[in-house]
């Protein structure tokens, strides 16, 4: 078996404003590696994902208070790949311990969360490390000068934003400007059918003046928009088995009429595809995000390799999302975010102002 790595039909995108290229879809850790995916199932879905084309892995030293970045950095260790044919991103923030700097983005916890993320992963660096959330108690120039001494001592070639107001990532990068240090390349934001708002509306003007990109995750809503709770819970899912809080507040909602509305929708977008496309809604959904000119890759998760397979097939979608399906779908959605206001000038329509 080889170890090179081939993109095989992968395509690969620029990470925002840097000259990373990475795979149009990558995997990650959250809620599955280091919890209930481990050992050699583990193995099989992370030797997948590289066979077809995904180098990209996305971790976080909270992910399963730090076992998922022990489990990801043991298997990619034992399957022997390359370590410049990976690309391997991590976030700080909630840390693994209590203590009162044992998160947040001090310079403190960004230095040395920085180096117990790397040791977990059994790595000299990470290519992009991520400020997991804002930290409104730090100085930003504190944030930004720490991220720019972890990128000059090596241990990651960029630093990123994930979940930040446009408000606090142009003042990353005012602060970054001023200063001459590097500023945040891209942003890891919850989007997909469902949530546009942030990500399509709030971060319009970040993407013309910054060229941001975003690395989505949440692309399938937490398994919404795979069809599977349109007839319920099934009883053999993670949402059902699962005990974390995020998993039983996720099974409340589906009960609230909001929930049941939005399960609806679902139902009407897996009756779309199937009948019109004659694909899954899961590779719909993805495909919609994949043609967002800011999205430079989709995060999936999965609990088997078989997971990975299926979701890839939406790159065959993607060609047929012509303007009049692209239409269609908008017509059940109904929730694309407002255009900004352009005062009575037509002429200005999609023209944003820089901030």
């Amino acid at each position: 078996m080889s170890l090179d790595f081939k993109p095989n039909n992968m395509p690969f995108r620029r990470l925002g404003s840097s000259g990373l290229r990475v795979p149009l879809f990558s995997l990650g850790g959250w809620l599955t590696f280091g919890g209930s995916v481990k050992g050699d199932t583990a193995k099989e879905i992370l030797r997948t994902a590289f066979e077809n084309g995904i180098n990209m892995f996305d971790v976080a030293e909270s992910y399963a208070d730090g076992k998922c970045e022990t489990e990801i950095g043991r298997v990619l260790k034992e399957l022997g790949y390359r370590r410049s044919d990976l690309i391997i991103t991590t976030k700080l923030f909630w840390g693994t311990r209590p203590g009162p700097n044992d998160g947040g983005l001090s310079r403190k916890h960004i230095i040395e969360g920085t180096r117990e993320c790397l040791e977990r992963l059994q790595t000299d660096y990470v290519d992009v490390i991520f400020a997991h959330r804002p930290d409104h108690t730090v100085p930003m120039e504190e944030i930004v000068r720490a991220f720019n001494w972890v990128i000059e001592k090596g241990w990651a070639f960029y630093w990123a934003t994930s979940e930040w107001s446009a408000y606090e990532i142009e003042e990353a990068h005012n602060v970054a400007t001023r200063l001459g240090l590097a500023a945040p390349i891209a942003e890891q934001c919850r989007h997909n059918m469902f949530v546009r708002e942030r990500p399509e509306k709030e971060y319009e003007p970040l993407y013309r003046k910054y060229d941001l990109g975003t690395t989505v995750f949440s692309a399938l809503g937490q398994g919404m928009l795979t069809g599977k709770y349109n007839n319920g819970v099934p009883s053999d899912s993670r949402l059902a088995v699962e005990k974390d809080p995020q998993h039983i507040e996720l099974r409340a909602w589906l009960e609230s009429d909001v929930g049941k509305a939005r399960v609806a929708k679902v139902k009407q977008l897996s009756e779309f595809a199937e009948k019109e496309l004659g694909v899954p809604v899961s590779q719909l959904a993805l495909a919609w995000l994949a043609i967002k000119p800011a999205t430079s890759t989709i995060i999936l998760g999965a609990s088997k390799p078989e997971q990975i397979l299926e979701n890839l097939k939406a790159l065959e979608v993607i060609p047929k999302l012509t303007p009049a399906v692209l239409e269609k779908i908008e017509a059940i959605l109904e929730n694309k975010p407002e255009a900004r206001p352009t005062f009575g000038r037509p002429e200005l329509q999609g023209a944003l102002p820089r901030l």
